[in-house]
């Protein structure tokens, strides 16, 4: 410690000065709360006492003052928790920027957070415009985008810190080489049970992304361990602080492929400084539009199942064509089903010519809207005739008319006349009345959608899809009707679980045309040995593993089943044994993880991660391919990597996404021969 306050006295002196200063501003803000909680307290009880005694004038100015004093309160209370997550680890970056036509540079500290204290600014924001250099720019020429235009001159320092506790751990001059050290120290640490913020690690590619606040639909292909994710979630943070006039955290949704990925993320944007954001999956949101309308079946895990003709509906719902198909019917749809007549109450008459005119005119909406809106046209045109002041029907009334023209009356029937008039009734399979398969949720709602309209957000103004490359083109065609705002859009195809999906990520760039495509092949979460491992798995040279060496993956032939399980329970108590915090044991199926578990329960300390699990913790975990998407852990072991569980060629993607789970140790057991996607590694002596 000696020698780290003889190599940087300056930044150990700084540092005990933003301390006293976080400590004044902790009393102040501690002093704050308790004075406005008395207040609270002391106004209710008032209220109480004197209900009434007072005039309803006074107690309608107190309920005000007491709805202020618990905004004022919350706000002092999420002040003070700022400032003791900043009295942790107050900054972990400085630049001195000296500005064109400036005489000496200004110094900046860099942090999670902005403080103030007095009238004194002593850290930035790390999403602050002046912040975006230490990101972008080694020591020499830079520049920030201010509010006021475009600021030019030059970095004449760099520096990066490792603060915890209040204790500098570390002071490093701040080159393209030490950060790539910096950034190694961060890899080399253990998981944790939540996704962690990277904003000391960001780098040059991420921050473009992150600070990217002009495009609408940003699409990031992104290779496993790249920070897809935490990229996405740190724009939102970022987004959430450059356009607060006018964006919150309620108007931003992220779909998510699961419960135990979104509880395993939802760390990020608080820790960031945000309110939490809402998230849902594709499930909870197909359930929220069709409640009370028709029932549909979970997804069938496509790993799971053999059903030939199963298996045939869902690829014919899954590629960009059959949305093409749709939209064919859904353009001939309203006058195929409508063939409006006369419509006359007494001596008023409407002609059906007129009808179709008024009818055509609201294209735009939705059939039974249309309806609505032509039934109104013609009431009004009624009461402009009626002269003679006669009765005269209502809207409804003239609306229920019309709709009795109509000759398919629920989206359910439409539903079943689009696949007979494509040629395809076999495509439509009803597991029970009014219930869908799952492949059928979405093409129902997009039907659904022309037909009867649906309940389309206004709230979110920016929705995030994670596993882009999970959902089909008539999913993205609903999300699109049902979230017209920006959108982050994030996956990587190399991770695809469906085999028996058709699309692809041209596709869905198609449905985004207008949308702005990146690429991210550099991948941070495993070693340089597992990673390379991984590319053989794939058969692809786009990746770029980071260079953070460790072991190479270990393989293990077994014997048998029962050398299989002693071989497994071997590596169990090697991680106990370890330091490392977090084992994912990973099979093929969800079915293969319950029999594994079962395997191990009696001996270890085991969870089970399954569809139906709401969290992830550190320790052993037994989980599917599919459950451990998203998640990393210290150490993977992979059972039954033969050739008789991972043998077709979408296995490859599966087989990927497992051995990419490991940061640090990756561990194969098979009996037999070892999958031919593994085999590759071998022959290339990986």
């Amino acid at each position: 410690m000696e020698n780290k306050e003889l190599q940087f006295p300056d930044e150990w002196e700084h540092l005990t000065f933003i301390q006293t200063r976080l400590d004044q501003a902790l009393g102040e803000a501690k002093e704050s709360v308790s004075r406005l909680d008395r207040q609270y307290t002391d106004a209710r009880q008032y209220m109480s006492d004197a209900r009434g005694e007072i005039d309803p004038h006074e107690m309608f100015q107190n309920e005000l003052l007491l709805k202020q004093t618990d905004h004022t309160g919350a706000f002092a209370a999420e002040m003070y928790e700022r400032l003791c997550k900043l009295k942790d680890s107050p900054y972990f970056a400085r630049i001195d920027f000296c500005e064109k036509g400036s005489l000496k540079p200004e110094t900046y500290y860099i942090g999670r957070f902005s403080f103030r204290h007095g009238y004194e600014l002593l850290i930035l924001d790390w999403r602050a415009p002046i912040s975006g250099m230490f990101y972008d720019y080694e020591i020499g020429p830079a520049g920030f985008d201010a509010p006021s235009g475009r600021v030019e001159g030059s970095l004449t320092k760099k520096r990066q810190f490792g603060i915890k506790n209040g204790i500098l751990t570390y002071a490093l001059e701040t080159s393209a080489n030490i950060q790539d050290d910096v950034l190694q120290k961060e890899l080399s640490h253990t998981s944790s049970e939540k996704m962690k913020t990277i904003i000391s690690t960001i780098q040059k590619e991420q921050n473009r992304i992150i600070r990217d606040e002009e495009t609408e639909t940003l699409i990031i292909q992104g290779a496993a361990g790249s920070g897809k994710t935490s990229i996405a979630l740190h724009r939102i943070a970022f987004l959430l602080y450059r356009l607060k006039d006018r964006l919150s955290s309620k108007n931003v949704t992220i779909l998510s492929p699961n419960k135990v990925f979104g509880d395993y993320i939802s760390n990020v944007i608080p820790e960031l400084g945000e309110e939490p954001i809402y998230e849902l999956s594709f499930s909870e949101l197909a359930g929220i539009q069709l409640e009370h309308y028709v029932d549909f079946e979970s997804e069938k895990d496509p790993l799971e199942f053999n059903d030939g003709s199963y298996i045939q509906r869902v690829r014919f719902k899954s590629s960009l064509d059959f949305v093409r198909l749709m939209d064919i019917y859904i353009e001939e749809m309203p006058h195929q089903i409508f063939v409006p007549d006369d419509v006359s109450f007494g001596h008023f008459k409407a002609e059906k010519e007129w009808i179709t005119k008024r009818f055509d005119a609201y294209r735009k909406h939705p059939v039974k809207q249309r309806l609505q809106m032509t039934a109104d046209d013609i009431c009004d045109r009624f009461h402009s005739e009626n002269t003679m002041q006669e009765d005269l029907p209502s809207a409804s009334q003239i609306l229920k008319k019309l709709t009795s023209m109509l000759s398919v009356k629920s989206t359910l029937a439409l539903y079943k006349d689009f696949y007979r008039k494509a040629g395809v009734p076999e495509m439509l399979v009803l597991p029970a009345k009014s219930t869908l398969e799952w492949p059928d949720v979405y093409p129902f709602l997009y039907l659904s959608a022309a037909f009867e309209g649906l309940n389309v957000s206004r709230i979110t103004k920016h929705l995030v899809i994670d596993e882009m490359q999970d959902y089909t083109p008539i999913q993205y065609a609903v999300i699109n009707l049902l979230f017209p705002c920006s959108k982050t859009i994030i996956g990587d195809f190399g991770q695809s679980v469906h085999p028996y999906h058709l699309h692809s990520l041209e596709d869905i760039r198609t449905v985004y045309k207008a949308g702005k495509f990146t690429e991210l092949k550099k991948s941070y979460r495993s070693t340089y040995e597992i990673m390379t491992f991984a590319k053989c798995i794939l058969g692809t040279d786009s990746l770029e593993p980071v260079e953070r060496r460790g072991e190479p993956p270990a393989f293990y032939a077994c014997a048998d089943e029962a050398d299989h399980l002693d071989r497994l329970k071997t590596a169990v108590r090697h991680f106990i044994e370890g330091r490392s915090s977090s084992l994912g044991i990973i099979t093929k199926t969800n079915a293969g993880a319950s029999a594994v578990f079962n395997l191990l329960t009696k001996e270890f300390e085991v969870h089970l991660l399954t569809p139906e699990s709401t969290s992830f913790q550190n320790g052993i975990t037994v989980t599917s391919v599919r459950m451990s998407k998203g998640l990393e852990f210290d150490e993977v072991i992979l059972p039954d990597a033969d050739s008789r569980t991972y043998k077709a060629e979408h296995d490859k993607n599966l087989l990927y996404i497992a051995c990419t789970r490991a940061m640090h140790r990756l561990t194969l057991l098979y009996t037999g021969e070892i999958s031919r996607f593994a085999e590759r590694a071998l022959e290339n002596d990986i």
